[in-house]
């Protein structure tokens, strides 16, 4: 059965594509993935077939016309915190996009992502509703369970531009097995000279290993991946070790660059392959060339995994069984 190999080789060798390329697969696995954008600036200038080249125009329009509204967003959140003198550290695809870096190039951006102090993180509650943001998430046990034990305030939506924002004081929940040092990724952050600031290089990639392999279930991991390799082609592995080291991650660090060197070609410091990584492949490319997820069994097994690595069993049996009774077991 295919998968979304096809997708991967295309991002990694974009010359390699024949006029014969099942487009239709690709187009619609990188759609299913979020990938389109990335997909049309990567095959930007070939010769490709009229239609194709005119769907692929019309996404990076779109994924341009996203790329202002991230932008506008995170400086509605700059003006609505200023006051406040905090550091307001911008996180994800919207980083990527205000720093210039090429893993924002056609990047799909959906909530706007921050990460401030936790000491500040009621001031910067009560001045993003001021502002008119509200909640999203009116449920108390969501509310309880947000606040004591997650890595962010539960998500916010401006009542007005219907933009969402989620406010992180670390990148891991507070139950996980894992305890990044928040507060050295807000030291090490680069300003941008506009009050707003970014992730060093090394603490991106560190954020997207984490984001990969140490808390969801690789839902849109691809999408992720390819950022690792962006940030590595751009800015290379000097000092990686040491951060992810500071920050408990070394393990999920070398995954995330052996997986993108297997999948991108990226050039990695360390490419032996572990027994495990192909679990986690069968996962990453688990879609087929209609864009329908395939491998149920897999995409099972990484959910409980999921959970697992975000709470003890004790307590994760008790928010299972909570989120049950309340018709979902999400989050």
């Amino acid at each position: 059965m295919a998968d979304a190999l096809i997708l991967a080789r295309a991002l990694a060798d974009p010359q390699s594509l024949a006029l014969d390329t099942d487009w239709v697969g690709l187009i619609t696995t990188a759609r299913a993935e979020q990938l389109l954008g990335t997909l049309a600036y990567r095959l930007d200038g070939l010769p490709l077939p009229e239609e194709v080249a005119l769907l692929l125009a019309d996404a990076r329009m779109s994924a341009e016309n996203g790329r202002r509204a991230a932008l506008w967003e995170a400086e509605m959140a700059r003006r609505a915190l200023a006051r406040l003198g905090c550091p307001v550290v911008l996180l994800k695809g919207t980083a990527f996009v205000a720093a210039g870096l090429s893993a924002g190039r056609g990047r799909s951006i959906g909530d706007l992502d921050i990460l401030v102090p936790r000491a500040s993180l009621d001031a910067v509650e009560a001045a993003l509703i001021e502002a008119g943001w509200e909640w999203v998430k009116p449920d108390p046990y969501d509310e309880d369970y947000y606040r004591r034990w997650m890595h962010e305030l539960p998500p916010l939506i401006h009542r007005d531009r219907d933009r969402m924002i989620d406010v992180h004081h670390t990148v891991l929940p507070l139950t996980a097995r894992i305890t990044p040092d928040a507060a050295s990724l807000i030291a090490e952050a680069l300003p941008l000279g506009n009050g707003l600031s970014v992730l060093s290089p090394q603490d991106m990639l560190v954020h997207a290993a984490a984001h990969l392999f140490a808390d969801g279930d690789l839902a849109g991991g691809l999408r992720n991946l390819w950022d690792v390799h962006c940030l590595i082609d751009e800015h290379g592995t000097d000092g990686l070790a040491v951060r992810a080291r500071h920050h408990g991650l070394t393990r999920e660090v070398g995954r995330a660059l052996r997986l993108s060197g297997l999948l991108f070609g990226t050039p990695v410091p360390d490419d032996r392959q572990r027994w495990s990584d192909a679990l986690y492949l069968r996962r990453l490319l688990a879609r087929d060339d209609w864009g329908r997820p395939i491998r149920p069994l897999t995409r099972l097994a990484f959910y409980i995994r999921s959970h697992w690595l975000r709470m003890p069993p004790a307590m994760l049996a008790r928010h299972l069984w909570a989120k049950w009774r309340r018709g979902g077991v999400s989050r």
